[in-house]
């Protein structure tokens, strides 16, 4: 099959099993087509195994998925698009009053995680037998620690959770996944050249890290501000809607290009965009026809996204020894949460800015999903690929299955006013 013929099926795939969820199931949409779909993947290769058809038609679904190059659809075209469309709709206002949480969570605590992953993480495969560099379990740390709460946000505006909170998730996510793409390449930089960490120059990824991260931010809002002053100088609601594309599509593959963020461009010019490009360059109509532009384009390929999610279950060699590795590693990903979240917010809390029931949701709701396994995927060839690979695959469905059937009840339970 073409490329795209794949993306065709899986297209209609994900378009079928989203009705279906809709009318029958009523699952958050995300994890219901992940589920579903990896449901399917399993079924698939249990009949690979016991039956001659089942493995014919495992061996058309696997060149299929592996048409697709998930990590480098997603790290290089679909995380530009998924994320500038996130920024597109969050409130500048509301996300500065969140300013010192947000950037606190999403540099402090992702910094947090992965040393708290990739320490317990090393410790735990050392005890049970299965040797991996500190080094390469700290690039472990650090893919697993960006949070993709894409599954979760809608349940909680219509559990009604408070703004506040809302906007700290969505802002952490935002930002954090940029800062974890860069954490994630500095330290795998340090893990292949510098032999698991040996004699690495601190310096010289610290300049690496401010190279990747500063330049991102400044790219995005020279990228995001020339085209608020090309939106200002037309008043036609196709063309705009095609400038912001082409900031977008342009400017992701050519931060990516030059070694700085595009996740960080793309979030800071979709904030410049859909704040003060909105109420400034952009009329009543062109806002309207954006935002159900964006608004389209972020569920289609969130929808895709976690069907790809799904269905690569079938390309991955899951061996049962590393899943059961793998299974005792998520819940060292919560705990990692629980501390990088719950130490900082603290100050917050003794403030009076922030609740405790609002750290546990904030807690309990950074799910994990498709970036971490695209950079699981993106690793080198080599000893440690495969096994940090399963892990992050289990870990990423853990969280969203576990954490996003559970996120709803949890929120509920503390909504509730005490008892006397």
């Amino acid at each position: 099959m073409s490329t795209l013929s794949v993306i065709a099926a899986i297209v209609t795939l994900t378009a079928v099993l989203s009705y279906v969820n809709h009318q029958f199931i009523g699952l958050p949409s995300s994890v219901a087509l992940m589920l579903m779909t990896l449901a399917a993947s399993v079924i698939v290769i249990v009949l690979s195994v016991t039956t001659s058809f089942g493995a014919e038609i495992r061996s058309v679904a696997e060149g299929v998925i592996e048409s697709i190059h998930f990590q480098e659809a997603l790290l290089q075209v679909m995380l530009g698009f998924l994320l500038f469309a996130g920024a597109l709709k969050i409130d500048l206002s509301g996300l500065m009053s969140q300013k010192w949480l947000v950037t606190t969570l999403a540099t402090v605590g992702v910094l947090m995680s992965t040393a708290i992953v990739g320490v317990l993480t090393w410790l735990l495969l050392r005890f049970l037998g299965t040797a991996i560099p500190l080094a390469y379990c700290l690039v472990f740390g650090a893919l697993i620690s960006p949070t993709d709460p894409i599954a979760v946000l809608r349940t909680l505006k219509r559990l009604g959770v408070a703004r506040e909170v809302d906007m700290a998730i969505a802002g952490e996510s935002l930002f954090n996944d940029g800062v974890g793409v860069v954490i994630y390449s500095v330290i795998l930089e340090i893990a292949v050249s510098g032999g698991g960490g040996a004699g690495v120059d601190v310096t010289d990824a610290l300049l690496l890290f401010l190279k990747e991260a500063g330049g991102g931010i400044l790219f995005g809002l020279v990228s995001g501000y020339i085209t608020y002053l090309l939106l200002r100088s037309v008043n036609q609601y196709h063309v705009e809607i095609l400038l912001t594309v082409a900031l977008v599509a342009g400017g992701f593959i050519f931060a990516n290009s030059v070694g700085i963020s595009g996740p960080l461009a793309m979030v800071v010019a979709g904030l410049l965009i859909g704040n003060p490009g909105k109420e400034m360059a952009m009329s009543r109509e062109t806002v309207a026809n954006l935002d159900i532009f964006w608004e389209l384009i972020d569920e289609f390929l969130t929808g895709f996204l976690f069907v790809l999610i799904g269905l690569e279950a079938l390309v991955l060699s899951l061996k049962v020894p590393i899943i059961g590795e793998a299974l005792l590693v998520a819940p060292i990903v919560v705990l990692a949460r629980l501390f990088s979240v719950g130490l900082p917010t603290s100050i917050f809390v003794r403030q009076g800015l922030l609740e405790k029931k609002h750290v546990a949701i904030m807690i309990w709701g950074g799910l994990k999903g498709g970036i971490s396994v695209a950079m699981a995927l993106a690793l080198p060839t080599g000893p440690h690929r495969e096994v940090i690979l399963i892990i992050t695959y289990v870990v990423v469905v853990f969280s969203i299955v576990v954490q996003g059937l559970s996120i709803g009840p949890f929120v509920k339970k503390l909504s509730r006013p005490a008892e006397s």
